[in-house]
């Protein structure tokens, strides 16, 4: 009897670890200036290294030392609201300017800010961007545009995108291909890096809206889908899609990235929260903030840890796992 007692309770302690583990995340806030609205986030790759945010209320790129808490912003320039930022493959931040209509890199030890305008044809709503396989930097505009800069030389070439407005969410796979989400258009679109030409690709939810596209290890794009709540995958190999509808009444996914574990990190707007998704048991875990209106429009994240900015509450989210 005694010994069917310890046997059950091993049991149980081992149950419980494995529950508890599978909750085991350290979430952690950082203040910013009031009214910086950040929009997204890049922390550098290096663990601890600094975690760059567009203050997109302030025309400014931050910069965060997170084991100090210490944030420094960096003027942009009048009329500056940017919307992107990624770290390139010089370890500088580069950002997507929707206000000035420029790409600009920001040098993280001069803070020197170089600017790429574009054609002066209309302000393109510049969105995000992704470095590609041989150092192009390719970017959306959802005013209808995507684009290309070459930082060696300087060259800047922009072309209309398929159905017009909506282009939003960009990301390269492992072997350097790009894609793009439409919001408006309601596709993915992988792109020809040669022509710049576009090819859509339909998601099984008509109407779904989109919104930001990130590439696993296996170079499967997943995308959240901002009108449907859900979250899809695409699988250029077998060109097949699968979809789960995130937990609740009525979801809004609006970022999407994917940990180096192969989970899928999601923002749902409806729900106030950031969710992790399992792939392997097609579970979802939430993780809400601690104060109503985060808004976290944009995750990124480096080994053990993802990012998020709670532009509704100018701060900056990390959940440790």
């Amino acid at each position: 009897m005694i010994e069917k007692l310890v046997l059950v309770i091993a049991a149980l302690a081992a149950w419980l670890g494995v529950a508890l583990g599978a909750q085991a995340a350290e979430v952690r806030y950082y203040e910013l200036p009031r009214g910086a609205r950040p929009h997204d986030v890049a922390p550098d790759p290096r663990p601890g290294g600094p975690v760059w945010y567009t203050a997109q209320g302030q025309g400014a790129l931050g910069r965060l030392d997170p084991a100090s808490g210490e944030v420094v912003q960096i003027e942009l320039g009048p009329g500056s609201a940017p919307h992107g930022v990624i770290i390139g493959p010089d370890g500088a931040p580069w950002v997507t300017d929707g206000g000035l209509n420029a790409i600009l890199r920001v040098d993280p030890a001069t803070r020197e800010v170089k600017r790429w305008a574009l054609p002066k044809n209309g302000n393109a709503n510049l969105n995000t961007a992704s470095f590609d396989a041989d150092g192009k930097l390719w970017f959306t505009g959802q005013a209808g545009i995507i684009g290309r800069l070459d930082p060696a030389s300087g060259r800047l070439e922009v072309w209309k995108a398929p159905r017009g407005r909506g282009p939003y969410g960009i990301t390269t796979t492992p072997a350097g291909e790009v894609y793009f989400a439409s919001l408006a258009g309601s596709y993915i679109a992988h792109i020809d890096r040669k022509t710049g030409a576009a090819a859509i690709i339909e998601p099984p939810t008509p109407q779904q809206g989109a919104r930001r596209v990130w590439s696993d290890a296996a170079g499967r794009i997943w995308v959240s889908e901002w009108n449907s709540g859900k979250v899809g995958v695409y699988d250029p190999a077998s060109k097949t899609w699968k979809e789960w509808k995130l937990p609740g009444d009525a979801p809004q996914a609006y970022a999407v990235w994917v940990d180096e574990r192969g989970a899928v990190w999601l923002t749902d707007f409806a729900a106030n929260a950031i969710v992790r998704f399992d792939p392997k048991t097609q579970a979802f875990e939430s993780f809400p903030s601690d104060r109503s209106g985060a808004m976290v429009r944009q995750l990124l994240g480096r080994s053990g840890e993802v990012w998020g900015a709670e532009s509704g509450n100018d701060r900056l989210v990390v959940i440790k796992h």
